[in-house]
């Protein structure tokens, strides 16, 4: 890629351009990072969710906007599929240029030139790199002009989702956005409780019973992976882990079946299947043998057991590796579906719930922590802790009840 440049402040939209045409000033890999924000953003059911989000973070979301955008790109294939791939997550068409003598698009909101994007962008900053000092300046930047606290932290909250997104998925090592908001002043910091979803053990049970309901234009095979995606999860894998499992990571170690899972920083590290993981899994992959040899001659199969590349271990309808989105979109279905249990987090349900459901869960049960860390592939103990100490305390581990019962008898007593 060439060198990274100054901002064009000539730019009709405002948005990332440089000089030179430059796709965006200041990232190494702005392919990567659009990617990795399209997957974030599809994770969201509600379309007016996904805009609202790239609005917030300084990103086009209109057609007229995101074709200038994309235009400097149009040399690199990497960008424009990158460019692509967010459209379609924000369900845009991008549109021809606008003509020189088209009138620039009205500006939207005092703030925008302070969204983050554009922010990191006046500074020469690359997103990927920044640290809890950086997210710091730019919340005074927004303070100076005149934001809101309530308004700096919907704003920071956005950030913190989306750096949350990139470091679960291993493109930052850690959460620039993930700050103390009582300590900054800011209207709706309560508390350090973790804004993740805590889900209860009758909610994951109410998922997994969920998942194996038959739903409408759902097949047996269909009903099957549901039920095997929602297993894997309550092992505490990440949803990049989950999607680059191939069939030869199921083996048997020790007298038991267990995954072969890749982390970050390319670790490997061995999990074991729970009895529910197990009898999903084993369920799943023999409905689907048993869907491909009705549809295989015995020649075509032996034939394909010596050239094919590896098999992944869950499939789409399609055979093809399931992707991040695809999994988030099948939870969120899934959860719509599970009854009052699931009623109060269908908007908000999403793979990592299930991994802090696992960290919080195997705490409680007195688990050590550094089980607890090789379990979910923690590069840090204190990371595990830190899961555990966000979450939303167990209803067992309030006084509450204990104080109401000193003013408001139950019946037993009341007299």
């Amino acid at each position: 890629m060439s060198e990274i440049v100054r901002l064009e402040t000539g730019s009709k939209t405002g948005y990332p351009l440089s000089a030179d045409h430059d796709v965006w000033p200041g990232v190494e890999d702005p392919a990567a990072l659009l990617d990795a924000i399209a997957d974030w953003l599809a994770g969201y059911g509600n379309q007016a969710t996904r805009r609202t989000y790239a609005e917030g973070l300084g990103l086009p979301v209109t057609a007229a906007d995101l074709a200038e955008w994309a235009e400097p790109g149009r040399h690199l294939d990497t960008w424009r599929t990158a460019v692509l791939h967010y459209a379609d997550a924000l369900r845009l068409t991008p549109s021809p240029s606008p003509s020189s003598a088209a009138p620039p698009p009205a500006p939207r909101g005092r703030l925008r030139a302070h969204h983050w994007f554009r922010w990191c962008v006046t500074r020469g900053l690359d997103p990927m790199a920044a640290t809890s000092a950086d997210v710091k300046s730019w919340l005074d930047t927004l303070a100076t002009a005149d934001a809101a606290p309530a308004t700096r932290d919907r704003m920071l909250a956005t950030v913190k989702a989306l750096y949350g997104y990139l470091a679960d998925t291993g493109l930052v090592t850690g959460n620039p956005a993930a700050l103390n908001r009582r300590r900054l002043g800011l209207a709706t910091a309560a508390s350090s409780t973790s804004g993740t979803v805590t889900l209860t053990t009758r909610q994951v049970r109410a998922l997994y019973t969920a998942a194996g309901t038959p739903r409408r234009g759902a097949g047996p095979l269909d009903t099957a992976r549901a039920v095997a995606v929602v297993a894997l999860f309550t092992l505490g894998l990440r949803v990049s882990e989950v999607c680059g499992l191939d069939r030869s990571d199921l083996h048997v170690t020790r007298g038991r079946r267990a995954l072969r899972v890749l982390g970050k920083g390319g670790k490997t590290r061995v999990v074991y299947l729970s009895v529910p993981a197990e009898n999903a899994l084993m369920s799943y992959l023999s409905a689907r043998d048993t869907a491909a040899a009705s549809r295989e001659t015995t020649v075509e199969r032996r034939t394909q057991a010596r050239h094919a590349p590896p098999s992944p271990l869950l499939l789409t309808r399609t055979g093809n590796r399931y992707q991040r989105q695809a999994i988030w979109q099948l939870l969120r279905r899934i959860t719509a579906t599970g009854g009052t249990d699931l009623e109060p987090i269908a908007g908000a349900m999403h793979p990592h719930a299930l991994r802090h459901f696992y960290v919080t869960t195997a705490v409680e049960a007195g688990a050590q922590l550094v089980h607890v860390q090789a379990d979910v592939g923690h590069s840090s103990i204190d990371t595990t802790q830190q899961t555990y100490d966000h979450a939303a305390r167990a209803p067992e581990r309030s006084a509450v009840d204990l104080v109401a019962s000193s003013w408001f008898p139950d019946d037993t007593t009341a007299g």
